[in-house]
């Protein structure tokens, strides 16, 4: 879809409603770097860890994405079990937060932990050290997640992602420490979105398979949320085992075929799914002969895209200060510097970016207004049809996050006014 209308009719009564289709509603990156050094735990700031800065929340917005996942480590916010929050810590991670969702940019907080505190450095991802569940009882994992909710439950544009990845353990054992984790958070009275992974990397290639223990698809069906506000988070890779390690891409309709289970079990069970982190290499962008990045980000987009009652949306990996030319990165080249350049992949996600969803108020004859968002076009028209002749109601607006007037001078006892929205070039 690269346009969505908004009408409403002036006449002795207002009427407003858009005229839209089902669309995903998040659209996103991934911003890395409050994860680094994970085997210099808590670390040092700005030595082996940093935060993304507004700068790039500034750069991506204004391109249309409006989702954040802001990757960091568990044992920096909490440095020991059960203890409060670090002072210092919590103070980067909110200045971060509270920024960007003031933009009305929603932030995805996820610990990029794999189901493990403080686990064995020399295997952070899959050591027994560390895990919930059996090294460290649930309790831990909650009380972390009641923390950080009592202080986000009253933002609804936060959002929180229990658990990068949990892998290499039973799937009952990750089912039960999530359910403890969603518990606490509801406990606070928050009503947030909750992102909810599944065991073995969060694969969707492998939420069928039972090679890691249990499935997924039988075990995730035992999360319990009294909220009933949550949604399966998968991650999905292109090259041969959905690493993400490799620029090599199987096919181009890879990413779809490993989609298609994880979607039908959506819809076969009324859950809803959100895929947090997918990438192709930049290197694999472009017309020449056996690069196929684009025409595998085509087909995978449009896939969610067209099963938009089951699927929320997504988020790129990634992007984030100290990548330098990572193959995955969405970074620009020289941000906010002359010479400033968009990575090759970010125009083929600019086409799935969804197009807002807006409201026209009519207070009075005279006028007409809308809130607009960053990254899109407004163009305001008049008509005294609505099948067709639509004016034009002065130059198109780019969005910038407020509320703006449109002027009027109605022409007869019926008219029509619209606004119709674009992708910025």
């Amino acid at each position: 879809m690269n346009s969505k209308v908004f009408l409403a009719t002036l006449v002795s009564a207002v009427f407003a409603f858009p005229v839209v289709a089902a669309s995903i509603k998040y659209a996103g990156v991934n911003l890395a770097g409050a994860e680094f050094g994970q085997n210099n735990l808590p670390g040092t700031y700005n030595t082996h860890y940093t935060y993304p800065t507004q700068a790039e929340v500034d750069y991506f917005r204004n391109k249309g994405l409006n989702t954040i996942r802001l990757s960091f480590r568990w044992e920096r916010l909490q440095q020991s079990t059960n203890a409060n929050l670090n002072a210092a810590e919590l103070n980067r991670l909110h200045t971060f937060v509270a920024a960007t969702t003031a933009k009305a940019v929603y932030v995805i907080l996820d610990p990029h932990n794999f189901a493990r505190y403080y686990p064995d450095p020399a295997n952070f991802q899959s050591s027994a050290q560390g895990l919930i569940g059996s090294y460290y009882p649930n309790s831990v994992f909650a009380d972390f997640w009641s923390r950080v909710a009592t202080i986000y439950k009253t933002n609804a544009y936060v959002i929180f992602n229990l658990m990068n990845e949990p892998n290499s353990m039973p799937t009952e054992q990750w089912v039960s420490a999530a359910n403890a984790a969603i518990a606490a958070i509801r406990a606070t009275g928050s009503t947030n979105l909750i992102h909810v992974p599944g065991n073995q990397w969060t694969g969707a290639h492998a939420w069928t398979a039972s090679y890691y223990g249990t499935p997924n698809a039988v075990a995730m069906l035992n999360i319990v949320d009294p909220a009933n506000n949550y949604a399966f988070e998968v991650h999905q890779y292109l090259d041969a085992n959905s690493s993400g390690t490799s620029t090599t891409i199987v096919d181009a309709n890879i990413g779809v075929t490993r989609l298609t289970a994880f979607t039908a079990w959506l819809r076969a069970n009324n859950r809803r799914g959100f895929l947090g982190e997918f990438a192709v290499a930049n290197s694999t962008i472009g017309s020449t002969t056996g690069l196929i990045g684009d025409e595998a980000l085509t087909n995978m987009l449009s896939y969610i895209q067209a099963n938009a009652d089951v699927w929320e949306g997504w988020t790129w990996w990634a992007a984030g200060p100290w990548w330098g030319e990572y193959m995955f990165t969405l970074e620009p080249s020289n941000l906010g510097q002359p010479g400033q350049t968009d990575r090759a992949v970010l125009p083929v996600l600019r086409s799935f970016i969804p197009i807002p969803t807006t409201a026209l108020v009519l207070p009075n004859n005279n006028q007409f207004r809308f809130t607009t968002q960053a990254g899109f076009a407004y163009q305001p028209q008049s008509g005294t049809e609505v099948t067709g002749g639509w004016t034009n109601l002065g130059p198109a607006i780019n969005g910038n996050g407020v509320m703006t007037n449109v002027s009027l001078s109605a022409t007869g006892t019926r008219e029509f006014f619209r606004v119709r929205i674009n992708r910025q070039p």
